[in-house]
């Protein structure tokens, strides 16, 4: 089942989050909670999920972004996308996108983007075959020093 994610559900979105960055640290203080529910709280961000009996296997972070300019529609960003590593292969990628782009659509967005690091073929097979192109962009990343 494709869905919004709720309060109950941050320990399974972390495991998950955990295998995309395994070298993150844990945090103690809880500010990890805190920005979960923020996300949760807030009407421009989507957490999503893809649960299979009872278990959460796969996670979409959907951000809408107001704009001024193409008729004033809003722009989607997605980021953190994870299947589960032990049920990758099964399909559950593309399930979870296409819930994923058609709530970007629903929201009236003209376009939606994404960045990924891996250099993996599969990897950018995947988001081609999600309808994502890399040809008519390109993206650069600044980070603080």
């Amino acid at each position: 089942m494709f869905r919004a994610a709720r309060s109950g559900d941050f320990e399974q979105i972390l495991r998950l989050y955990r295998q995309l960055h395994p070298d993150d640290p844990v945090l103690a203080d809880g500010s990890d909670a805190a920005a979960f529910q923020r996300i949760l709280d807030s009407p421009a961000l989507h957490l999503f999920v893809l649960e299979r009996d009872g278990a959460i296997v796969a996670t979409t972070y959907l951000n809408v972004i107001p704009n001024i300019t193409r008729s004033a529609s809003p722009y989607a960003v997605i980021e953190n996308v994870v299947v589960d590593e032990s049920r990758r292969g099964e399909g559950l990628g593309k399930e979870i996108m296409a819930g994923t782009l058609q709530a970007a659509w629903d929201a009236g967005c003209y376009k939606a983007m994404l960045m990924t690091g891996s250099r993996r073929p599969a990897t950018h097979a995947f988001y081609r075959a999600c309808g994502f192109s890399a040809d008519v962009k390109t993206a650069y990343l600044a980070r603080p020093s």
